[in-house]
């Protein structure tokens, strides 16, 4: 009786050992840590997210980088995560690498985590799409005559509006991707966003991908750029109209005092950088921002002598885009002044006016039939 008592808990005892032994190997209790790594002085050159990161977290980011690059499903940890830290790191990490378009759009999190379990798209496809993408990238970045940051930043937002329509809708296909704004050429904001982080990482320009709202409360995604010394915002979403060689310039690298009427970054993952310089603006940068009535109708004046029919102005402020109105508009103080200028006009001075009041910007046509 004894014998058996004693073998009968001998056999207990391998029991609980065999599944316990099971649960420290598949919770990884008892395995070492992946040794800590950053990402190299070259890649970290083009993220300047990943450098706000800390020590710690830039580890989690590059282990997460190198496994989504080699697509693995688990990916082991250099640390032990709880899920919001973890949710963090791989938000932003999806967000800022633009080149990840085979990420689903949803991830895998726990109160605790220590081996990432990402989640692909189609993997059986991902090498020729990585092709596609590769030889598109390519071409556009070809196309680039000019090292300069202004006109890389400017090149890059035409590019993208004249190769991609915009569309609707969370995530349909590669839609939120630069895989489907720059090699099936439709998009929806995310998608235009991610393609110009690419394409300015290839150019060598410091790019960053911010999520937000708009004034209206809609979801919305744009970009940061740095040009010479400074960051600016700007959104080619919103600067495609639809409508070939034609796109708005109003949310071309603009300061925050400009872009926030607009856009309302969110800050739960990273603080966006700091745009407090307006030189590099489009209407600044090109002369076309007033701050008087009598500074716009010297713009005009100038650039209809150029032979430029299509006017944009920017006002400063409210109060002078009202008084340009009533008095050059209204009051017809406009046809007055473009009567006294070079400008070939025929028989009468057609006048389309385009407005976008928000922004305190005009755009005077006079080439209208």
């Amino acid at each position: 009786m004894r014998k058996s008592t004693v073998a009968l808990l001998i056999a207990l005892c391998a029991l609980l050992f065999i599944a316990a032994w099971r649960y420290i190997d598949a919770t990884g209790l008892l395995r070492s840590y992946p040794k800590p790594n950053h990402l190299t002085a070259e890649e970290e050159m083009s993220r300047p997210v990943y450098e706000q990161l800390s020590g710690r977290e830039k580890s989690v980011y590059t282990a997460l980088y190198r496994g989504i690059s080699e697509q693995q499903e688990y990916i082991p940890l250099p640390y032990e995560l709880d899920g919001d830290e973890y949710s963090k790191i791989y938000c932003i990490l999806e967000k800022q690498e633009a080149e990840f378009f085979y990420l689903d759009a949803v991830y895998y999190t726990a109160a605790k985590v220590r081996d990432a379990r990402v989640v692909y798209r189609d993997l059986d496809t991902v090498d020729m799409q990585k092709k596609k993408l590769s030889e598109e990238v390519k071409k556009a970045v070809d196309g680039a005559v000019n090292s300069d940051d202004y006109y890389l930043a400017r090149y890059i937002n035409d590019y993208i509006v004249n190769n991609c329509r915009y569309i609707t809708g969370e995530d349909r296909d590669y839609a939120s991707t630069a895989y489907g704004c720059l090699v099936e050429g439709e998009a929806n904001c995310e998608g235009y966003a991610k393609a110009f982080d690419l394409l300015a990482a290839e150019l060598g320009l410091k790019s960053a991908l911010i999520t937000g709202t708009t004034d209206s409360g809609e979801n919305h995604a744009w970009n940061q750029v740095k040009v010479g010394t400074n960051w600016y915002n700007i959104d080619v979403t919103w600067a495609d109209t639809d409508g070939f060689g034609d796109m708005r310039k109003m949310y071309f690298l603009c300061d925050d005092a400009t872009f926030e009427k607009s856009h309302i970054a969110d800050t739960t993952l990273f603080e966006p950088f700091s745009c407090g310089n307006a030189d590099d603006n489009y209407y600044v940068k090109n002369g076309l921002y007033a701050d008087s009535t009598e500074k716009a109708e010297e713009i005009i004046r100038r650039e209809l002598d150029k032979g430029n029919g299509v006017i944009e102005l920017r006002f400063a402020d409210d109060m002078t885009y009202e008084e340009f109105k009533t008095e050059y508009i209204k009051g017809e103080k406009v046809f007055e002044a473009a009567l006294e200028t070079s400008y070939p006009f025929g028989e009468q001075i057609n006048l389309n006016l385009r407005e976008n009041e928000q922004e305190h910007c005009m755009t005077l046509d006079f080439t209208a039939e």
